[in-house]
């Protein structure tokens, strides 16, 4: 038998490393781990969600000694939360995206290497502070600084509902609150969004370039709607801190439980998860199980705005 017809079979005969269905088996294990941990965070989320929802049950069932009846008493307890949640974290992202695009830009297509690398370097590291730190910043330093800004907009600008109300120092309200949170997710969002907008095609910036685009007029034109995905995505992921964070705005925001757009008053909002921090400790029995509750509204909050978010995120990718 010539060597020409012995080649073809040993070149057909499989490695000892792989398995009988052909496949190596580090790609097996690779790929069962992969399926599993995916499995992991199913489980795991549902797990929190059955904890939240069976923990919560004694509040829903004896919901009739707080004001008479099941539904009535737990949304007119759980609204007020969600509103101040909601209208502190808006107000959080409407400062901070600007800020934080206007950096992400800046670093990434204007400031020299070196500088940008320097300043890379420390938005990585204002995003692991700790909240609480944060929290006394806010509650020390900021909140007295921002009190002639607070009068200057009550005063001027008092005909606009958010500006509108008797503003008292110390001005522990939800404006201080969406400011520190505005502080707190500027990091989050300029970090994802210099990465993507670094990776926008080099080609393409050339191009407009060549055809007599300004650099304005090519960042408007090719680098924002390149990135105009990842900027979403990093400012849902801002948003979620900002729906989330619990000792800050505990350590600033006087609470409160109604549904007024006077952020510059004192003690009208609360969000939920300060709440829950507050009140935890000394909370038992029904009083617990009616903080699960809030927590449960929290997680819902939360999921559904993701949602929102990945929805978007796909509309505004590339288009096949």
């Amino acid at each position: 038998m010539s060597t020409a017809e012995v080649e073809p079979e040993s070149a057909s005969t499989p490695p000892a490393s792989m398995s009988s269905s052909g496949r190596r088996f580090g790609d097996s294990l690779f790929s069962g781990l992969s399926i599993g941990s995916g499995i992991l965070i199913f489980v795991t989320l549902a797990a929190v969600a059955v904890f939240l929802t069976m923990e919560s049950m004694p509040a829903v069932v004896a919901s009739q000694e707080f004001s008479g009846t099941a539904e009535f008493s737990l949304v007119e307890y759980a609204l007020p939360l969600v509103y101040g949640t909601v209208l502190a974290a808006a107000i959080a992202l409407l400062i901070a995206i600007p800020i934080s695009v206007g950096i992400a830009l800046f670093i990434s297509h204007f400031a020299p290497r070196r500088m940008a690398a320097g300043l890379g370097y420390m938005i990585d590291l204002l995003a692991a502070v700790p909240s609480v730190v944060y929290g006394l910043w806010g509650g020390v330093w900021l909140v007295p600084k921002l009190e002639p800004l607070y009068v200057f907009l009550n005063t001027y600008f008092g005909w606009i509902p958010l500006f509108a109300g008797e503003p008292t120092a110390p001005m522990r309200n939800l404006a201080s609150a969406s400011v520190v949170l505005a502080v707190m997710v500027l990091p989050i969002i300029t970090a994802v969004s210099r990465e993507v907008f670094l990776q926008t095609p080099r080609l393409q910036e050339e191009a407009a370039l060549a055809l007599g685009a300004t650099r304005w007029e090519t960042i408007r034109t090719v680098v924002l709607p390149f990135g105009r995905g990842g900027v979403v995505a990093a400012s849902m992921l801002g948003l979620g801190r900002a729906l989330g964070e619990t000792m800050a705005v505990l350590m600033i925001l006087a609470p409160g439980a109604t549904f007024s757009l006077h952020i510059l008053e004192v003690g009208r909002h609360q969000s939920i998860a300060a709440n829950i921090a507050s009140r935890q400790a000394e909370a038992s029995g029904v009083d617990m199980s009616l903080l699960i509750f809030t927590g449960l509204v929290l997680f819902v909050l939360t999921f559904i705005i993701n949602a929102i978010a990945r929805w978007i995120v796909a509309r505004s990718g590339p288009k096949s």
